[in-house]
């Protein structure tokens, strides 16, 4: 089951359709901001966080500087193993290699772990439509696949979903009680009917979260083991990876491993972190390397760092835009601050509303564990689209009219005196209408009856 397309919005359009839930969009801000806590607690427990973060940030750093040295050594060094490496320029290559070797195999049933990748590259929908079924088998990717809706976060897919719907769903769907909202319950109620899909699989298709260029050897990391019995029961692995996925020795895994779980959910390491090898005996692993508009981005000098981004969602738990206005807002597959970097970088026409769903706040830099900094790349995004002539009038004409005035002092200080003797005297419809968004979720607050200046001159005098 594949998410349904539908016109594309801009982020404060889809924003005001969340918050209009009140109840939602608070519950939704508190449980991100639950596994922000635990994530400080996490780093607090590690007296080297600090160096962790800098040095991943180095390897990063290092490993975009030399990327096609390493990805040819990857290739090689994989190849050496016995899996076959593939090369894709964009989403559609990248399908239509998936396509090939399932048809090659006769493949009619597939299970994938997690994988953002994918779902960048609209895979399910795509392989659906060659009349091949696709189980996405991480519990919230299939939570959210059996909805028709896409992830709305990267590690946790169904985090805007109550567990009331999703027994709903289940219900639905698979036959559970009606009503039954007990985790335990559905749990187990999914694990025996994912269970049926795996034994059923034909072939197994999972992400990479770090590829080793040194070894040719890539590692998967789930809480789930999903990805495990994904690729241990049918004998063909399809491996798909963004080319920015790669570290250069098997000696720097530790640090990133360290850093990842932490980041992502608070827990000191991913339950499982299978490291895959070359095939299993009498089967076939294929890892396809995807390019999709990376290169463009590592041509870029500023917004380059965006590619050290390791997936672990810390800047979108964070974020308190992100968290009050939910991931599907965002319309991209990697939502949040991360996701209003790369997602203009590929289409700034489409997205050019993302770097403006940020308050500068700079959380989203203090928690990544890879020290990308994202609040200033947003803001360096915001001239960009300025310059490319994609702002809106309104923006424009806003801003040119706040330079003038901000650019003036008799001004400057005439619009403060006026403004705090007639706003109070205005009948509230004047002020809080639809011609007014920024009024819809703020008040103005009271007017004082001296401004700084007034204030600053009457205590200076003697």
């Amino acid at each position: 089951m594949s998410s349904t397309a539908t016109a594309h919005h801009e982020h404060p359009e889809n924003a005001t359709l969340f918050v209009a839930n009140d109840s939602r969009a608070h519950w939704h801000d508190q449980s991100l901001w639950f596994v922000r806590s635990k994530r400080d607690k996490a780093a607090a427990t590690l007296p080297e966080w600090e160096e962790l973060r800098v040095r991943a940030s180095q390897i990063k750093q290092h490993t975009m500087s030399r990327l096609a040295d390493h990805l040819e050594e990857f290739e090689r060094n994989a190849t050496k193993l016995g899996a076959v490496v593939h090369w894709a320029r964009t989403p559609a290559e990248h399908n239509e290699i998936v396509l090939s070797i399932i048809q090659k195999h006769a493949g009619k049933k597939i299970v994938k772990s997690k994988s953002m990748l994918t779902e960048e590259c609209h895979l399910n929908p795509y392989l659906e439509r060659h009349g091949i079924e696709v189980t996405d088998t991480d519990l919230g990717e299939w939570i959210v696949q059996l909805l028709g809706q896409p992830p709305s976060h990267i590690v946790m897919p169904a985090i805007h979903i109550k567990r009331e719907e999703i027994g709903e769903l289940f219900h639905k769907h698979i036959g559970t009680d009606k009503g039954a909202t007990d985790p335990p319950y559905l749990v187990n109620a999914a694990r025996g009917e994912l269970r049926r899909k795996f034994l059923e699989a034909d072939i197994g298709i999972t992400g990479v979260n770090f590829a080793i260029a040194g070894t040719g050897g890539f590692v998967v990391c789930t809480n789930e083991g999903n990805a495990d019995l994904g690729v241990s029961l049918p004998k063909i692995h399809i491996a798909c990876m963004g080319i920015e996925k790669l570290i250069p020795r098997a000696a720097d895994l530790g640090v990133f491993l360290r850093l990842l779980a932490r980041s992502a959910t608070g827990q000191p390491i991913t339950t499982y972190s299978s490291h895959f090898h070359g095939p299993r005996e009498g089967g076939e692993l294929h890892i396809i390397l995807v390019d999709d508009g990376r290169s463009d981005i590592l041509g870029s000098p500023e917004f380059r760092r965006s590619l050290n981004c390791i997936r672990c969602g810390a800047c979108m738990n964070t974020c308190p835009v992100y968290r009050r206005s939910g991931g599907h807002s965002y319309e991209t597959t990697v939502p949040g601050p991360i996701g209003s970097i790369l997602a203009p970088s590929r289409d700034a026409k489409t997205h050019k509303s993302l770097p403006f769903a940020c308050s500068l706040c700079g959380s989203c830099s203090d928690v990544c564990p890879v020290k990308i900094d994202l609040h200033t790349q947003l803001l360096t995004w915001r001239r960009e689209i300025a310059v490319r002539g994609l702002l809106p009038w309104s923006k424009r004409f806003s801003m040119k009219l706040g330079r003038v005035v901000l650019g003036n002092t008799w001004l400057f200080t005439t619009a403060g005196r006026v403004g705090r003797w007639v706003f109070p005297l205005l009948p509230r419809f004047l002020v809080y209408n639809r011609l007014n968004p920024w009024g819809k979720q703020r008040e103005l607050p009271p007017m004082p009856k001296q401004s700084f200046r007034e204030l600053y001159r009457q205590r200076k005098r003697p």
